[in-house]
């Protein structure tokens, strides 16, 4: 069975479960875990403080010119929600290779008895995201069977769609004048038919909205890793179910979104 087979099969089986009512959560708001940071040679690590379980990591490109530095605010929410972010120290990460070592480092370090991060890292749980030409970046990573899901924020050309295996949340800004939304993310969201994919228009985004605390993207694309990376069932709502259910859909933050055939509506 392949992995597209499998992850088919469980979102079917997934899907037949009879919804469960869950508190509410504002996932723009800070996760319940303090948060530490370390500046590594080639990558910058932000992580839960103390680490006292394994958990999931989130690979990060920045956008042409950027350092994490430009989107700390946001690296440093996903971590206080769980997750060992581990973003590329450089200004151009679209071949996705730069992120991908950020996964080698973790699973090295999970491996080493006196690593602050030994059994402390879910190696099997890992997200791609990225703003511009490294939401390219996490598209080109996201073909690596090591990445389950990818979160490609106004992406730049690279990496192939049609070599991801695992989930999609891409997005676009309404105002963004340099990834044009209906002609550079739209066409690459359409061509996302072998996955589970959605599709996400933040109303009144300019390409620099991303930098700094994630602006509006922040709280969609903490509860979309939280889905996929951790099994949340309290984010479930937010993209699954029908459409008059569906959190993201029902949202005004939100001006154009779709989803395709591979997103459960029960």
């Amino acid at each position: 069975m392949t992995r597209v087979t499998s992850l088919l099969l469980a979102l079917l089986l997934w899907s037949a479960i009879p919804a469960v009512a869950e508190p509410s959560i504002d996932w723009a708001a800070p996760g319940p875990h303090a948060v530490a940071s370390e500046v590594l040679v080639t990558h910058t690590i932000y992580r839960p403080s103390p680490l006292t379980q394994r958990h999931p990591v989130i690979i990060w490109g920045n956008g042409t010119g950027a350092s994490p530095s430009v989107y700390a605010a946001l690296l440093r929410h996903w971590a206080s929600h769980g997750f060992i972010v581990a973003a590329a120290n450089t200004p151009n990460s679209g071949s996705g290779n730069e992120m991908l070592a950020g996964i080698s480092y973790l699973t090295a370090e999970n491996a080493r008895p006196s690593s602050p991060y030994f059994d402390h890292v879910d190696v099997n749980r890992v997200g791609a995201g990225g703003h511009s030409q490294g939401g390219g970046g996490a598209i080109a990573a996201g073909a690596d069977p090591r990445v389950s899901t990818t979160v490609p924020i106004q992406p730049g050309p690279l990496g192939s769609i049609k070599a991801l295996h695992g989930p999609m949340f891409i997005v676009s800004g309404q105002l963004d004048l340099v990834v044009l939304p209906l002609l550079l993310v739209v066409p690459r969201y359409n061509a996302a038919t072998h996955i589970p994919a959605v599709y996400g228009e933040l109303a009144e985004a300019t390409h620099t909205t991303p930098t700094g605390n994630g602006g509006g993207y922040r709280g969609a694309t903490t509860a979309w890793f939280r889905l996929w990376l951790t099994d949340d069932t309290r984010a479930r709502s937010e993209f699954l179910g029908p459409d008059d259910t569906c959190g993201i859909c029902l949202s005004p933050a939100w001006s154009d979104v779709r989803r395709n055939a591979l997103i459960p509506r029960t």
